[in-house]
């Protein structure tokens, strides 16, 4: 086992605005705890209304001369910070762990390198982001240009802090817009560390700010403010509605990544072990808390005896601990605000006849009682209940079965989510059919919970609209600008002439 205390390095804990760490106007503070034994980690600077005036401030100083900035030195500088995080992998990986409840192996083995490979891929996509020419009437040439919108209010969640911050700053950076970043209340150690780097890649002053504090007032005053240009937030449906609403004063642009409930189909002819780890790895990775997770499995009546039944079997031999121990699998959920939501969709799946068939606690093991830890949970559940349609963000995968691909078309389907789903099939034919019939942003085929930066992110339906990473993230970030050049055209004459 780790010592928890030994050798941690904590980030400047302030807020970061116009390239300087400072305090926050009114001088409170955010307590931020580590999930593991509710041990206290830091004391972190919280940023209101004033202080997020002041980042969009710095900002919006900052925004002509980066995006003038030729599009290689923004990938430049997007590259150095790549390479700035694999240089302190380590140490961002044990202070996401520590902050998240992430067990360290996933923390090293994914989440931070997803974080620098995606700050690569947007460094590498600055200077190769093209317009394009329109074929129009003859004599006349029309070219279209991409033009970063501006000042992006950028709102973090607590699930994937450090990762999400790429996934945000890279595309918008890259396009030349500067950003107000507020990761969450509850986890923003890493975000700051990362400002520590981005000051020392030599970013320019004011082109990040970073401001943690909480959805009232710092958030809200990100979506209403005037000075915002669009705002991309990942977080709760609830929420995203309530960012619909404060953004209407100025009409800013809008990206919101929201809740999912996520399907995962074995058929009856699938690789039955490759869809058992998968399936494990779609719900209990990061203790379920990912939008993405594969929530709901529905399984082939003629072979939901035997997945059920080993299933079970998996999830129960599932270690879970203290994160910083490799061993571990699982580890805590994020806050014991959330740890006790997610339990009490145990007594809601109760009253709604659901049974348990596995989990539903928290574990037996007295080192973990300090802890925001819940057991990995399997339910057979109605599909009418709240379990089955609600996004619970925790460890809890329910059970259906069905009897046909029309069938489980039907199940996948009727939730308001679309996110992401999977299936798992030996049929090629079956796999390209059902894949394009289901609806979601995102379909996996005999795998699950895959990213690329290179590949567009995000949902349909009550789980939001715009899309991270890729191409179609730069899109989002940028306003296409219609040049129409006469060259050798004859004006048109339509008054006072023949």
């Amino acid at each position: 086992m780790t010592n928890r205390s030994a050798g941690l390095r904590l980030p400047d804990t302030r807020l970061f605005i116009d390239g300087e760490f400072v305090e926050s106007a009114a001088g409170t503070t955010i307590e931020v705890v580590d999930p593991h034994d509710s041990s206290h980690l830091a004391y972190v600077s919280e940023a209101r209304e004033p202080d997020v005036n002041r980042a969009v401030k710095a900002a919006r100083e900052a925004f002509p001369a980066w995006s003038a900035t030729p599009a290689s030195e923004r990938g430049r500088l997007l590259l150095s910070l790549a390479d700035a995080i694999d240089s302190n992998a380590e140490e961002l990986a044990e202070l996401e762990t520590r902050d998240t409840g992430h067990p360290l192996r996933d923390s090293e083995r994914l989440d931070v390198p997803r974080t620098a490979g995606c700050f690569r891929y947007f460094g590498g996509m600055a200077d190769k982001y093209e317009g394009s020419v329109i074929p129009v009437d003859a004599g006349l040439l029309n070219y279209v240009v991409r033009q970063p919108l501006g000042v992006v209010g950028a709102i973090v969640p607590w699930n994937f802090p450090l990762m999400f911050t790429s996934w945000k700053l890279g595309p918008l950076l890259a396009s030349g817009n500067t950003a107000v970043m507020k990761p969450s209340e509850i986890t923003p150690l890493t975000t700051l560390r990362l400002a520590e780097l981005i000051a020392e890649v030599d970013f320019p002053p004011g082109v990040v700010n970073i401001v943690p504090g909480f959805g009232e007032p710092a958030g809200r005053a990100i979506a209403e403010h005037p000075g915002i240009d669009k705002v991309t937030f990942t977080g709760s449906t609830a929420v995203g509605r309530s960012i619909v609403a404060a953004s209407a004063g100025n009409l800013k642009r809008l990206q919101l990544e929201l809740g999912g409930k996520g399907a995962n189909v074995i058929f009856e002819d699938a690789d039955l072990e490759a869809a058992l780890n998968g399936s494990a790895f779609a719900i209990f990775h990061n203790q379920g808390q990912a939008c993405i997770a594969g929530s709901r499995l529905l399984l082939h009546e003629r072979i939901a005896d035997e997945f059920i039944d080993r299933f079970v079997a998996l999830t129960r031999s599932i270690r879970i601990g203290d994160p910083l121990d490799r061993s571990t699998e699982l580890g805590p959920l994020t806050s014991a605000v959330h740890r006790d939501r997610v339990l009490s969709y145990v007594a809601i799946a109760k009253e709604e006849g659901a049974s348990i068939l596995t989990g539903g606690g928290t574990p037996l093991d007295p080192r973990l009682k300090n802890g925001y830890y819940v057991e990995p949970t399997v339910l057979f559940a109605p599909r009418s209940g709240r379990i089955t349609r609600e996004e619970v963000f925790g460890p809890f995968v329910t059970v259906q079965r069905f009897k046909d691909d029309d069938e489980a078309l039907q199940v996948a389907n009727e939730v308001e989510y679309g996110l992401g789903a999977g299936c798992w099939t030996r049929d090629l034919s079956r796999a390209h059919r059902f894949a394009s019939a289901l609806r979601a942003g995102m379909v996996w085929v005999n795998t699950y919970k895959r990213v690329h930066p290179g590949s567009p992110f995000g949902g349909v339906g009550s789980s939001g609209y715009g899309r991270e990473m890729g191409f179609e993230a730069m899109h989002g970030y940028t306003d296409a600008h219609s040049v129409w050049i006469n060259v050798d055209a004859p004006q048109p004459r339509l008054y006072g002439g023949n």
